[in-house]
């Protein structure tokens, strides 16, 4: 089967080794720089743009980028999702560039993580700092590579990063802190598959042990309860490929944050694994299940057979879905009349669903 892919991204060094292992399984594959891009959105028609034209279609499109893009990398995949295989779901890109929002994804699905503190004034953050145990963390929601992060052993200085963090009128999370001996495990998730794992070491006096803050790292095999919290953290956020960095606290693992856009130099390096080619190799096959539940010829021809006459129609079918949307068959549109700009009441309960158009004088009553 031929496919084509485009990578969309800020084509850093791991992006481009992404896209050259590609190459391997696609017939082509677009480099496309996230900057080049742009969205249109009116009344009429969505459009991804890049560099002014519309964006071709591509069998996969594998979007990445830093939280300063999340908003446009979300509106390019809710749009291009309609007609591609896109690893990432849409709102992964402003859950997973926002720490509070990932930590209230994970409480919901149950999945271990630090205790977190957000507040809405410094008094309510300051009975905060007089409650909680030391050390803590305090840390901006948004930032990658261990940036803006700040360890506070006592209330003493907790209270100096606190008056900084006002005086800077930036949003800021308080943490507590695992100790781990400045050490976390950074795990990347394929698929339902833990492709690659390390454990990171800081450096001498520095707590985050994020190799682009400095720290080392070398490979580690996860123990099962382990990969299944990085697995479940993965499917939580609706994210195909992503890396999970976790805690060893002495009450077990627990999830510190989560990354959609993963280096791939330091976890290559450390463990030997060509993670690159593992993430080729996965988007060609979930790229190949896409296109071939799209729309099969002889499909069309049998559901022209199997389309039932008369009143009250039904049919048997297999649901069709694009990202988070639901797709029903093309002859369902022809046989219910709806236009494009008709009002409709929607009903939805667990396993049912029910369109009607909406009867103002009905509701009135």
């Amino acid at each position: 089967m031929t496919l084509t892919a485009a990578v969309i991204s800020l084509r850093s060094k791991s992006s481009k080794w992404t896209v050259k292992a590609m190459q391997n399984y696609f017939r082509t594959v677009d480099d496309i720089d996230a900057r080049d891009i742009e969205v249109t959105l009116s009344p009429k028609k969505t459009q991804v743009l890049h560099k002014g034209k519309p964006l071709d279609k591509y069998d996969c499109i594998l979007v990445k980028g830093s939280f300063r893009y999340a908003q446009i990398l979300r509106a390019v995949t809710t749009i291009a999702s309609e007609n591609s295989y896109m690893p990432i779901q849409p709102s992964a890109f402003t859950i997973a560039h926002d720490k509070l929002l990932t930590h209230l994804k994970l409480q919901q699905k149950g999945i271990p993580a630090p205790t977190t503190y957000l507040t809405s004034t410094p008094e309510a953050a300051k009975k905060i700092l007089e409650t909680v145990n030391y050390p803590i963390i305090m840390k901006f929601p948004q930032g990658t590579q261990g940036k803006g992060v700040m360890f506070a052993d006592s209330f003493a200085s907790a209270n100096s990063m606190l008056d900084a963090l006002i005086a800077l009128k930036q949003p800021f999370l308080i943490q507590e802190y695992v100790e781990t001996g400045g050490a976390d495990i950074r795990a990347i998730v394929v698929g339902d598959k833990v492709v690659a794992a390390m454990q990171r070491k800081a450096e001498m006096g520095e707590k985050r042990a994020n190799i682009h803050a400095g720290g080392s790292g070398e490979a580690v095999e996860l123990d099962p309860k382990t990969k299944k919290i990085a697995i479940d953290a993965a499917k939580a956020l609706g994210a195909d490929i992503c890396a999970i960095d976790i805690l060893e606290s002495i009450k077990g693992p627990v999830v510190l944050e989560i990354n959609i856009s993963p280096g791939l130099q330091g976890i290559t390096k450390a463990t030997g694994i060509d993670v690159a080619s593992k993430i080729a190799k996965f988007l060609r096959k979930k790229a190949e299940e896409y296109s071939t539940g799209k729309g099969k010829e002889a499909s069309k021809e049998i559901m022209k057979e199997l389309t039932p006459k008369g009143p009250g129609k039904e049919i048997i079918t297999g649901l069709d879905f694009r990202g988070e949307r639901i797709l029903l068959p093309g002859y369902v549109t022809k046989e219910t009349g709806f236009k494009e700009d008709d009002e409709l009441v929607i009903r939805v309960n667990k396993g049912k669903l029910i369109l009607e158009p909406f009867d103002i004088g009905k509701e009135k009553e």
